[in-house]
């Protein structure tokens, strides 16, 4: 026996702003030029992206603008938003309340009481606080105290497959092991008002949301996780970057990422799927991560994938944003509901360049 995804849950703030709402508030605040406002609004508009969820957010677009108190107009004493510090103190007042909400869903669909859980992994790269959301789960879910807990930290958007490998250790090494993976993200936190090409794509695409997944040895009719691969893309270490700066986190992301994953990504995926003894068509469900449009039509055509592959993916995308770490969780859950049988690859980027993947059959 190995490690199962005996259930997933997922969980989004209840507000969200729809891309249009947000590309009309977001000029209200941008540092940029001229030309920068004029690129915006096709930036958002090819973004994939109907809606955004956002735990910063007091009231839906519904007819009426989304409202928020939390970034204040640019002025000569803040024209860069609130600091880090205060960022930070947002995250620890919302992380833990929507992981709660995926792990309790989680938790709920494998049936497995909470005593039983012995492990708990958090994904995160969005905000820091200890004691944090592991100590907060223990507490709030009623977790043995003697739950071990590990961390998985700015790693970015494949978090969630490296949370995966670690549940994948922890429950080959132990059979009785009952892992409780969650990834949280709080990326509305780290809107930038300085506006480059690069700010802007991230204000455009990511959002808040969470996931958890219960992960055991034993019978079940979930999906089992058979193998993980990864690899960092040569010469590509400037491609992607996730930096803390004095007004949030910001990331670099360079044009020559999608052709990056189309010519680095079908060798390196074809050979481990060999030595698991599969072949590129023996896959029959991708969950991609949507880093973008532009990423899923590169690993797409990278994979000689149909464009039914990545259906989920552009949907969750559409739906729900860029979450980062949680948004494979997503697009499996989706999968899941949908009565989908695998072989299936959870495949997604971040910086290195790296990808890595995980095997579910």
């Amino acid at each position: 026996m190995t490690a199962v995804v005996q259930g997933i849950g997922v969980a989004k703030p209840e507000s969200s702003i729809s891309q249009e709402d947000a590309i009309d508030r977001s000029l209200q605040f941008c540092v940029a030029t001229d030309q920068g406002r004029r690129l915006a609004p096709a930036i958002y508009a090819r973004s994939g992206v109907k809606k955004r969820h956002s735990v910063l957010l007091e009231s839906s677009t519904n007819g009426e603008p989304a409202q928020q108190s939390f970034y204040s107009l640019p002025s000569s004493s803040r024209p860069f938003g609130p600091t880090t510090g205060e960022r930070m103190a947002a995250y620890q007042m919302s992380a833990s309340d929507l992981a709660e909400k995926a792990a309790l869903a989680a938790l709920e669909e494998s049936a497995i009481p909470r005593d039983r859980v012995s492990h708990i992994v958090l994904v995160t790269c969005s905000g820091f606080d200890a004691p944090g959301v592991d100590v907060a789960l223990i507490q709030r879910l009623g977790l043995r105290p003697t739950t071990s807990r590990t961390s998985v930290g700015f790693m970015g958007c494949h978090g969630a497959i490296n949370g995966m490998r670690v549940a994948k250790a922890y429950s080959d090494a132990d059979p009785a092991a009952v892992v409780l993976l969650v990834a949280v993200e709080l990326c509305s936190l780290h809107y930038q008002y300085d506006w480059t090409p690069e700010r802007i794509i991230a204000n455009a695409l990511f959002s808040d949301g969470a996931a958890a997944a219960v992960i055991s040895a034993g019978p079940s009719d979930g999906p089992r996780i058979a193998s993980t691969f990864s690899e960092i893309v040569p010469d590509s270490q400037d491609a992607m970057s996730w930096k803390i700066g004095d007004h949030g986190f910001t990331m670099t992301l360079a044009p020559r990422v999608p052709e990056l994953i189309e010519s680095s990504t079908r060798a390196p995926i074809e050979l481990w799927l060999a030595g698991e003894g599969l072949s590129l068509s023996d896959v029959a469900d991708w969950a991609v991560h949507p880093g973008g449009p532009r990423i899923l039509d590169a690993a797409g055509t990278a994979l000689g994938l149909l464009p039914a592959d990545l259906d989920v993916s552009r949907q969750v995308l559409a739906e729900c944003g860029n979450m980062s770490s949680p948004t494979v969780l997503f697009i499996l859950g989706q999968q899941r509901r949908a009565g989908r049988r695998g072989p299936c690859v959870v495949l997604g980027f971040g910086p290195g360049l790296a990808v890595e993947a995980a095997l579910l059959v």
